[in-house]
């Protein structure tokens, strides 16, 4: 005789939940978090200068594997809660690497010798 195990329907796993274990409507504090806009438009400026945008949210068709040490994972992880927390900017991981990484291309780009990539690789 086989043995079948009663599983629950998905209107009990879904259902909405109701009591105690919620606070009350107005206990409750709406959070106001957006993420970054997938299409935001350059400034006229960059595109004047013909500096680079980050890709932003698109789908990514080239993968690059970097490895960071616990502490620098740690650091991106806080940047991340940071401007989620204080900005109201939802960004993952990526996103904010990709940024940080158009920032310094540009500068890079800007400055030559004297930006700041170069002088933090000069004094390694």
């Amino acid at each position: 005789m086989a043995r079948r195990v009663s599983m629950p329907a998905a209107d009990d796993l879904f259902r909405p939940t109701t009591g105690a274990d919620q606070a009350a409507p107005e206990q409750r504090r709406p959070r106001r978090v957006r993420a970054v806009a997938d299409d935001a438009p350059a400034d006229a400026e960059a595109q004047e200068s013909g500096l680079k945008r980050p890709s932003g949210r698109v789908r990514h068709d080239e993968k690059m594997t970097v490895y960071v040490t616990a502490d620098e994972l740690l650091d991106i992880e806080h940047a991340r809660l940071t401007l989620r927390r204080h900005h109201g900017l939802a960004v993952d991981r990526g996103r904010l690497v990709r940024e940080a990484l158009a920032l310094v291309l540009a500068d890079l780009e800007a400055q030559g010798t004297d930006s700041a990539l170069v002088q933090r690789l000069l004094d390694e």
